[in-house]
């Protein structure tokens, strides 16, 4: 095992229509896309087309979407240790006007006891707060062995802020910040405090705010894909995380701690995602990173 994921998995159904049907409408929609989803998962998915195929410790249920899943899951090489669930769990996203409407169907009634795993070998772990038993024991063990602790702090979910005690590199969301009621600097500041070595606050078109290592506040502007070639920016975000954290993974040792260089690939990789519909579609190889860096400029501010 080289890198640990962990989190709530879900089928994806992404379609473009103009608008939703109700009462008795029946509507057509212009394309969609079947995939994987979940924020871990569609990480550890974006890290493995990136390089480095990481186990993923997931809920799984034994049903034909739970099949699916694992079929998914074996295409890209990786070790899936399922945490059971009687169901599997799906989302319909409706992108628009490059933001998007979810509707969830979760199981999260977890059977059993979350999978217990041998760390020996593994380097990262990449947590979202979903399967909050699962990911506070992993944090704590990956704290005691060294092991570098990520976290996609996407909103405020029970169990998160304990969480973040045990966590290396926390990169969080403008909605976290305002379900905390905090500016991103009010927020790294508060990072800080709660002793994660890497922080950061992803703002969408407007870049990211990060600390690293003890330095200053710095912002990394966002690259600037033209609107009309947005089509689908659900999973952009988990993309940049599974990006950030195999940018980790195959850095040589003088490079293992250049934070800026981490995120600048990470912003590549997602700005490439935004133009395909669905997550396996948007996912990146490295060729479509450095393409990305390429041909887009960063945005004025």
């Amino acid at each position: 095992m080289e890198a640990l994921f962990i989190g709530q998995s879900y089928i994806d159904v992404t379609f473009l229509a103009d608008q939703l049907p109700t009462g008795d409408e029946k509507l057509v929609a212009r394309d969609y896309a079947v995939s994987f989803g979940g924020n871990a998962v569609s990480a550890a998915f974006a890290c493995a087309k990136l390089g480095v195929a990481p186990d993923l410790l997931c809920s799984i249920a034994d049903d034909w979407l739970g099949h699916m899943f694992l079929d998914m899951a074996q295409r890209y090489k990786m070790t899936v240790h399922g945490w059971r669930t009687k169901e599997s769990s799906l989302s319909f996203i409706m992108p628009k006007d490059g933001k998007r409407a979810i509707i969830r169907c979760r199981d999260d009634h977890y059977q059993h006891h979350f999978p217990l795993l041998d760390l020996d070998g593994c380097r990262a772990l990449h947590v979202d707060g979903h399967l909050a038993p699962a990911a506070l024991h992993y944090a704590k063990e990956c704290r005691q062995r060294g092991i570098l602790t990520s976290l996609d702090g996407g909103a405020l979910r029970p169990g998160l802020l304990d969480l973040i005690a045990y966590i290396d590199v926390a990169v969080v969301s403008e909605l976290l910040c305002a379900q905390m009621n905090l500016d991103p600097a009010g927020m790294l500041a508060y990072l800080r405090s709660r002793g994660c070595r890497v922080g950061a606050v992803t703002l969408g078109e407007h870049g990211i705010h990060w600390y690293a290592n003890g330095s200053a506040d710095q912002h990394t502007p966002a690259l600037s894909v033209p609107k009309a070639e947005v089509i689908d920016t659900n999973g952009a975000g988990d993309i940049f995380h599974g990006a950030y954290l195999a940018s980790w993974l195959t850095a040589d040792e003088a490079h293992r701690e250049d934070w800026r260089q981490h995120f600048t690939f990470a912003r590549a990789a997602s700005a490439h995602s935004v133009r395909h519909l669905g997550i396996e579609a948007s996912l990146p190889s490295r060729m479509d990173v450095e393409e990305a860096n390429a041909i887009w400029h960063e945005a004025a501010e």
